[in-house]
C-alpha cells in the first residue's frame, strides 16, 4: 500500500472557529485557495483514486453542535460537540489527498413530527413537554394521544386511523428493542439556522471538494412526519398498522457505502443517529459479506452522546452507555475503532 501523506492545515483555518455559532466560511475564496493548494501540495482529482475512500458525516449541523443549538451534543464533558467538530475538520484537511468522497447527511424536520411535542396532547389536551417517552401503555391509558387537530392534513381527517397508527408505531418501536419514542425540543427545522452545517465542517468539506473536484455529496433524512429517522439508512418504522408501507428504506446510498474500499464515519450523535446508521450499515454487511465490516473505521474522537442535565450538576438523561456497548458489537464484527490524530496509514494497517 502506498503511503499516505499528512498535509498541513491550511491558513485559513481556525480551529476557534469550531466553537463559533455564527461563523460562516467565505465560499468565493475556497476555489482559489483550493486550487493554489491542490498545486502546492500535488494533490490530484478524486477520480484518479485507486481506492475509494468514503468520508461519512452524520449530522453535523448547527442544532447538534453548539450551546446555542436545541439539542447541543455536549456529551459528559459538555465540550462534546466543540471539539469533536475542531478534531473533524483537522482529519479532513491533514487526509485531503486520501479522502476521495465526503457525503454529510442532513437531519430535516418539520413542525409538526411523531418525535416533536408538537404531535401530541395529555388527557387533558394540554401540550406535552419534550425530553420524555411515549409507550404503548401511555397511549392504550389515555394519558397521552395525537393532536387531532393535525388529522387534517395529515391523514385527511381520520383521527381513528392516527390513533391506530401511533399506538401501530410505538409497538413496533418496543418490539425492535433499540429505542422507545422519544419526544425532543423541535430541531433542524428546515430553513432555521439550526438546519444548516457547522460553519467550520461546510468550510472543510467545500475546500475538499475543490482540491479534489469531486461533488459535495449531501442525504436529507427524517422528514416523515410518521416516524423517527436516526439512521441515514432507514427509517425507524417502515410500516402502517393496516399492512400498507410508511416509506422506505435508502438503498441507493447503501450501495454506495458498500462499493467504497473503505468508509470513514464522524458525526452527532454516537448515543442516536451514528449509531443507528451504522447498525444498519452492519446489518447490511452481515447479510452480504460478514468481511466487509473490516473496512468501516469509525473515529471515536469525533463523536459524542447526547446527554440531558438535569440542572444540579447531573444529568436528567445520559444514553452514553448506550453508544459503549454499541462501539464493542462494532469492534466484534470487525470494524476498527479509531482516533482522527493517528495518522491514517497507521490504521488502514491494521
Amino acid at each position: 500500500m502506498n503511503a499516505i501523506p499528512s498535509l498541513p492545515l491550511p491558513s485559513f483555518f481556525d480551529p476557534k472557529n469550531a466553537e463559533h455559532h455564527a461563523y460562516e466560511p467565505e465560499q468565493a475564496r475556497l476555489l482559489p485557495a483550493a486550487a493554489a493548494w491542490r498545486r502546492e501540495h500535488g494533490i490530484t482529482p478524486s477520480s484518479a483514486d485507486a481506492r475509494k475512500t468514503h468520508l461519512l458525516l452524520i449530522d453535523v449541523q448547527k442544532d447538534f453542535c453548539f450551546p446555542e443549538g436545541s439539542l447541543y451534543v455536549a456529551g459528559r464533558s459538555g465540550r462534546g460537540a466543540l471539539d469533536d467538530n475542531r478534531r473533524t475538520a483537522e482529519f479532513i484537511y491533514r487526509n485531503l489527498g486520501a479522502i476521495t468522497e465526503i457525503t454529510a447527511t442532513f437531519d430535516t424536520h418539520y413542525a409538526f413530527q411523531i418525535f416533536f411535542p408538537s404531535f401530541w396532547i395529555d388527557g387533558e389536551g394540554r401540550p406535552l413537554a419534550p425530553f420524555r417517552e411515549i409507550s404503548v401503555n401511555d397511549i392504550d391509558a389515555g394519558t397521552v394521544k395525537p393532536n387531532p387537530e393535525i388529522a387534517a392534513w395529515l391523514c385527511r381527517g381520520d383521527e381513528a386511523w392516527l390513533r391506530k397508527q401511533v399506538r401501530h408505531y410505538c409497538a413496533e418501536l418496543e418490539k425492535a428493542g433499540k429505542y422507545r419514542l422519544y419526544l425532543w425540543p423541535p430541531h433542524c427545522i428546515l430553513g432555521s439556522a439550526g438546519h444548516a452545517l457547522a460553519g467550520v465542517l461546510q468550510e472543510a468539506r467545500m475546500f475538499h471538494a475543490f482540491a479534489r473536484s469531486t461533488q459535495s455529496w449531501s442525504e436529507i433524512k427524517g422528514g416523515h412526519p410518521l416516524t423517527e429517522n436516526y439512521s441515514v439508512l432507514r427509517p425507524e418504522v417502515l410500516s402502517r398498522h393496516d399492512g400498507g408501507s410508511l416509506t422506505e428504506d435508502n438503498s441507493v446510498f447503501l450501495k454506495t457505502l458498500l462499493a467504497a474500499d473503505r468508509v470513514i464515519i464522524a458525526g452527532q450523535a454516537a448515543s442516536h443517529c451514528v449509531k443507528s446508521s451504522i447498525d444498519d450499515l452492519l446489518d447490511a454487511i452481515q447479510r452480504v459479506d460478514p468481511a466487509l465490516a473490516r473496512k468501516i473505521y469509525i473515529l471515536g474522537d469525533c463523536m459524542s452522546s447526547v446527554t440531558v442535565p438535569d440542572g444540579q450538576g447531573g444529568f436528567a438523561a445520559d444514553f452514553t452507555p448506550q453508544a459503549e456497548a454499541a462501539f464493542e458489537r462494532y469492534r466484534e464484527a470487525g470494524m476498527r475503532i479509531v482516533r482522527s490524530t493517528e495518522p491514517m496509514e497507521a490504521w488502514l494497517h491494521r
